[in-house]
């Protein structure tokens, strides 16, 4: 850590610093219109969302079992996210389809185990808090379980399960994995109401079923609670796609519980909710809570994993008549209750598809407050744009136990926060650069879809004229992200008194990226002044313009010329070596601390983050190319899916 240490030459951060004074020289040879209106930074941020936290792996068989195995479902309070219900002695809710062929880590805690006598006692719902995740391979394995969830539940008494479907175009393929896996439920209970005294006592209509559906509106699909096992398929056939792209997942749960919950007198009531997606509505999360403790109804979600610490993923989507690709944006994200991370990567909104380890924040809070299960259903997911290979691997089990998110309330979460300068600064920083209502960088992409595409004019004249505002925006980045350095820096003496990993490995990360960011920006102005300077011709003879590409091998070194101008600008006293072996400096302390994340947070989403910056690096291509002349995509455009 030596090399982050030691000082770097004050003429590094003076002339970085004032970047924006120095392009003006640099690259444009007259005064830079303001662009305050364009470049305005400073946003609320409101889209948090999910969250999970992965505590063991499970292979299960998906052929219905022959024998149960039922204990008393959910998990005690802890010190991440507590809730203010009684906490009961641990139960492992897995353990309830554990087939012999079953392997399951186990959870090391610093509670006492329960009792042999206490696992078979029902602890009911509202005395314990649901599993935060479950990792499942599959639909199958997560059946399982919820068929266990199910059977525990009419050992006392009888139940109706509404099985609530998000109606997005991207959850077709998943509600056929359920529809063909529903009937397992029927004939595991079968098999239960054989083997259990306590089911064969209940009779007829042990279990009733409801099928309902959401988008903006939420719809039913059986005429009534039902028992046949073909009403229910045909019901989860007549879901539709929603076309309004509104995922009102929060205001349908409570809508569809305050209705049902009348018939909680006299039967259980359990909510199953399929989506892949966080919902739009994530201010009415407390509601949907409430309305499922008041009816005491446990709620189970089959979804998948955040987003680490962003409200966004981006799905390609291929128009069939012209070919053309479209990335289109859907929510998942982030893990927490309001976003931890930087939501940029240092030109503009983040593309990446790195998932978090744990669920989307709305969707596991409700589970676990009211004695549910997220299930982690994994699986690769290739429309998702920016998922790299390592970004399909699992997490460390036990490092990530130390870096839980916290599941409170966002009141209670805010008023956390702010008892804390060092985490409120982090948030205060995460907020200002937040591109995602305001562009730092590249303000001409396509609208529809926030695709980032850089497109510049291929005449000299008409190039300068267009990169005049992409100059002015960098340097306005430069500054902005200089500003955050500076308020990290401050704080820095009391990350030692921080008492959580996240918040720790948060602020670390943060850090390191705005001094990556500050890099990345200077190579992007290096870059522009230099295609500016030297402007080549294009290779492909139909091309209609230039574009800027990330290239890690790119990296620009100032030429004699541009050397001259940045030393009579800045009125420097050193040669052309001094500077870039001071450069040079400036760019290993940056990959450094990077590195030291991945020393520091191991197996986790930080230091995976580490690892993408550093292979990303700092530099820049320009290129030519064809850019939709005919209006093509344009046309495709308008044939776009809501997913």
């Amino acid at each position: 850590m030596k090399a982050l240490t030691r000082s770097i030459p004050s003429i590094a951060f003076s002339l970085l610093f004032n970047l924006g004074f120095l392009l003006s020289l640099l690259f444009i040879q007259r005064a830079l219109p303001s662009l305050a209106k364009e470049l305005q930074l400073e946003s609320i941020f409101t889209e948090e969302i999910p969250q999970e936290e992965i505590t063991r792996e499970l292979d299960l068989e998906t052929a219905p079992a022959e024998t149960l195995n039922v204990i008393a479902g959910g998990t005690p309070s802890s010190s991440v996210g507590a809730s203010s219900q009684a906490a009961a002695a641990p139960v492992n809710v897995q353990k309830a389809a554990v087939m012999k062929e079953v392997n399951i880590r186990p959870v090391m805690s610093e509670l006492a185990l329960p009792t042999d006598s206490l696992i078979g006692e029902e602890l009911g719902e509202g005395e314990i808090v649901g599993e935060v995740g479950s990792m499942v391979e599959g639909y199958g394995a997560a059946m399982g379980i919820i068929t266990q969830e199910i059977v525990r539940m009419m050992r006392q008494e009888k139940v109706t399960v509404i099985w609530l479907f998000d109606e997005s175009g991207s959850m077709v393929d998943d509600r056929k994995q359920i529809r063909e896996n529903y009937i397992r439920v029927y004939e595991e209970l079968g098999i239960a109401s054989k083997q259990d005294k306590d089911l064969r006592k209940g009779g007829n209509d042990l279990l009733l079923t409801v099928v309902a559906s959401y988008g903006r509106d939420i719809h039913e699909h059986t005429p009534r609670p039902t028992d046949d096992v073909e009403l229910v398929k045909a019901a989860i056939d007549k879901v539709p796609i929603d076309q309004t792209g509104s995922e009102n997942m929060c205001q349908s749960l409570a809508s569809i519980i305050s209705k049902y919950k009348k018939t909680a007198k006299s039967r259980k009531l359990a909510v199953i909710v399929v989506s892949d997606e966080s919902g739009d509505d994530g201010d009415y999360v407390e509601a949907a809570v409430q309305e499922a403790r008041a009816a005491k109804a446990p709620v189970y979600f089959l979804g998948r994993e955040s987003m680490f610490g962003y409200p966004y993923a981006r799905q390609r989507w291929v128009d069939e008549p012209t070919k053309e690709e479209f990335w289109i944006q859907i929510r998942r994200g982030p893990e927490t209750p309001f976003p931890e991370c930087l939501q940029w990567n240092g030109l503009h909104s983040r593309w990446d598809a790195q998932s978090s380890g744990f669920g989307p924040y709305e969707q596991v809070r409700m589970a676990r407050e009211t004695g549910g299960i997220f299930f982690v259903l994994p699986g690769d997911e290739e429309t998702l744009v920016g998922q790299g290979a390592n970004d399909k691997r699992k997490y460390d089990f036990l490092s990530m136990r130390e870096y839980q998110p916290n599941l409170v309330s966002r009141q209670e979460y805010i008023k956390d926060r702010a008892t804390s300068a060092f985490r409120e600064t982090v948030w205060q920083v995460v907020a200002r650069l937040n591109p995602n209502g305001d562009k730092l960088l590249f303000q001409e992409s396509d609208p529809e879809l926030n695709i980032q595409s850089e497109h510049f004019p291929l005449e000299l004249a008409a190039f300068t004229n267009a990169a005049q505002g992409q100059v002015a925006r960098a340097s306005k980045a430069m500054n902005l992200t200089n500003e955050a350095i500076e308020l990290m820096e401050k704080v820095k003496p009391e990350r030692a008194k921080e008492a959580t990993q996240r918040w720790r490995a948060g602020y670390d990360l943060a850090l390191a990226q705005l001094y990556i960011f500050r890099i990345r920006l200077f190579q992007y102005l290096l870059a522009m002044d230099k295609h500016a300077n030297n402007m080549p011709a294009p290779q492909n003879p139909k091309a209609n313009e230039w574009n800027f590409w990330w290239d890690k091998d790119s990296v620009v070194v100032p030429d004699e010329a541009q050397f001259e101008r940045l030393k009579a600008a800045f009125g420097m006293k050193m040669t052309r070596e001094e500077y870039l072996e001071m450069v040079k400096t400036e760019e290993t302390a940056a990959i450094e601390r990077l590195k030291a994340i991945q020393t520091e947070h191991p197996g986790t989403p930080w230091a995976r983050r580490a690892e993408t910056e550093i292979s990303w690096g700092f530099g820049f291509r320009v290129g030519d190319r064809h850019w939709d002349v005919s209006g093509r995509r344009a046309e495709a455009a308008k044939r776009l899916p809501n997913l």
